[in-house]
């Protein structure tokens, strides 16, 4: 019944181009390429609990909090609800958590994997994700996608320590890839992740959501 729904999702999947020449092309990782977003969830409110949480996570909230920094999810998190927890600890044991079910395996955003792939032959390509480095990079390992994408940016990789939406991150990839910011296209599925993008200077292509 899953595939079943996440085949209906994909192919009914429209993605809007905007015109222009782009010479790099940016991706969102968790949502966007992968779909992990239910496997963060599930994570997320597991640890929550652990650090108090009565009743269950929020789903609209979590989603609004796509492709910020983990850390400071932990942080709003506990703001959110409440809760005084240690938005450290939190991280690191949703962090084990979240590691343990990607081991299960990962299901590919096709229509957006298939441009990746067939665009990575002519053009630069990288990662910009919210999520940290010890998160990004197994998380493309079970994927598949390692040696499609040599450039991961993670908020670990800014002077500035900001994730999205700030501008930093994309800023940073457009360099390591040596394209000025406005001819870049970036593939995003969440509000923060697209308003960091446009705020770098760059055209975005959203990437609808499963919910």
């Amino acid at each position: 019944m899953a595939r079943d729904l996440r085949l209906r999702w994909e192919a009914s999947m429209h993605l809007e181009f905007p015109t222009g020449d782009f010479a790099g092309y940016l991706f969102d990782l968790d949502g966007t390429l992968i779909d992990t977003m239910p496997v963060h969830f599930l994570s997320w409110e597991a640890a929550l609990r652990d650090a108090g949480l009565r009743g269950p996570l929020d789903a609209d909230y979590f989603y609004s909090l796509g492709g910020v920094p983990t850390l400071r999810v932990a942080e709003l998190m506990g703001e959110h609800y409440g809760l005084a927890l240690d938005p450290h600890r939190v991280t690191h044991e949703k962090e084990e958590r979240y590691l343990a079910m990607l081991q299960q395996g990962v299901t590919l955003i096709e229509p957006v994997v298939a441009f990746a792939r067939r665009v990575a032959a002519t053009h630069p390509v990288a990662i910009v994700t919210g999520g940290g480095p010890d998160i990004a990079h197994p998380a493309l390992a079970v994927s598949g996608l390692a040696e499609l994408f040599k450039v991961v940016v993670t908020p670990h990789d800014v002077p500035t320590g900001r994730g999205k939406p700030a501008p930093d991150m994309f800023l940073l990839a457009a360099e390591r890839l040596s394209v000025a910011p406005a001819r870049c296209l970036v593939f995003e599925d969440a509000e923060p992740g697209i308003l960091a993008a446009r705020a770098a200077g760059m055209q975005v292509v959203h990437v609808p959501s499963r919910r």
